[in-house]
């Protein structure tokens, strides 16, 4: 049987093929295309049935023998099944965007809605927020973009950003200012890596009800596989497989005193999961090429802390890592969505008269260490989902943190 698989132009890393594995038993290959390559792939038949992401969801219509009516209403494609009588093209993203909004409980029946950008995906998203009974929809493009004509729809209840705009590697940005409408309802972020966007994290800041696109992103691939296997598989699946992605994609981020343990149970928690272990601390020793101490004795604080926040816009970047932060990572605030937006963030405790203060130039006394502790723990609280004690040993303390994780 030939392979299933993605079709794309530049695929990178992709979930498809691990998604896939739990919904069918076929094999599922990435088919990285360039544009020059397209039509001689789809007419060479070395593929099974395909998805089909950016930027081909239109271009391989004309390829196809025949397209479902959702298909052929949406101009767009992202699913093909091989049959004897040719290529069938379906799409499948209205499905997924569906669930997606039932999934984060995203009212949309009477809600006026902003559509953030205007790329492939976005006709698919205004007729299912059509669908499902919105009372407008107003699609933002990129050119329109701009806070004065985001005054002009303030009264929109409901926002959907369908632009690329926070998408990992550049994470940290965000396609608008939810401040500027005045009774949101609900936000949906159709980007999946990080699983947290600026838009969801300033969301949650406001108390707005958030969904991020991994659930879409999976119910669509569910939906591909009933069609290419023509059987019906149980929406539970769906929680299922997005579980497993969001465990295997979740960063723990541990914040706490300096002295506390953090690198000594971030090392012995990555093992028992699994991942990969950072410490930030080192990182940014072994790019500066000195010791902290050095830096602050040489460069000073501030610019130890700039150096900080770069280190850690880099290590969170990345999904599915344990990380280890400095004692002081939590002062500059432009740091905090840094360390949530790809899982939960873990408080070290240790007692005062248990924490080490060797080579700690803010922590070198007793008393800069009760002022260092007055001054940051309400941050660490405010900040923490998990707060674990290291009281005894690391290894009972990542006990204890696995089991509040429930990981």
């Amino acid at each position: 049987m030939k392979p299933y698989g993605l079709l794309g132009e530049k695929l990178g890393h992709s979930f498809s093929p691990l998604i896939h594995s739990r919904l069918g038993n076929y094999e599922y290959r990435l088919f990285p295309t360039p544009k020059e390559e397209l039509e001689a792939f789809l007419v060479g038949g070395s593929f099974g049935n395909l998805n089909v992401t950016m930027p081909y969801k239109k271009a391989v219509i004309p390829y196809c023998k025949s397209l479902s009516p959702l298909a052929k209403r949406l101009g767009s494609v992202n699913t093909i099944k091989v049959t004897d009588e040719g290529l069938m093209g379906y799409n499948t993203d209205y499905y997924g965007f569906a669930h997606m909004l039932s999934r984060g409980n995203i009212p949309v029946l009477g809600e006026k809605c902003a559509v953030i950008g205007s790329g492939g995906v976005s006709p698919t998203v205004c007729a299912v927020l059509e669908d499902l009974g919105a009372e407008k929809i107003t699609v933002v493009y990129h050119k329109m973009n701009t806070p004065t004509f985001i005054e002009t729809i303030a009264d929109h209840t409901v926002v959907v950003n369908t632009s690329p705009v926070g998408m990992f590697p550049m994470g940290g940005e965000s396609p608008v200012d939810l401040r500027q409408f005045h009774s949101l309802r609900g936000v949906a972020d159709l980007i999946y890596n990080p699983l947290k966007t600026a838009l969801m994290l300033q969301a949650e800041s406001l108390g707005v009800p958030c969904v991020g696109g991994l659930s879409m992103l999976v119910a669509q691939a569910k939906q591909a596989a009933e069609i290419f296997e023509d059987t019906s598989l149980d929406d539970g699946i769906i929680d299922a497989v997005t579980s497993e992605l969001e465990g295997r994609c979740e960063t723990v981020c541990l914040i706490g005193m300096p002295g506390s343990g953090k690198t000594t149970i971030g090392k012995l928690l990555a093992e028992a999961l699994g991942k990969e272990f950072v410490d930030t601390d080192e990182e940014i020793v072994r790019i500066a090429g000195k010791s902290i101490p050095e830096i602050f004795r040489e460069d000073g604080e501030d610019a130890f802390r700039r150096l900080e926040t770069k280190v850690l816009a880099e290590v969170t970047a990345k999904s599915g890592r344990v990380i280890s932060t400095g004692g002081g990572a939590v002062v500059r605030t432009e740091n905090h969505n840094l360390l949530r937006q790809n899982g939960r963030i873990v408080l070290v405790e240790r007692g005062l008269d248990a924490l080490s203060t060797a080579g700690r130039p803010l922590s070198s006394s007793e008393e800069a260490l009760q002022r260092l502790y007055k001054e940051r723990q309400p941050i660490y609280l405010s900040l923490a989902d998990v707060v674990v004690q290291n009281a005894k040993t690391p290894t009972e303390a990542v006990t204890a943190l696995l089991e509040e994780l429930s990981l």
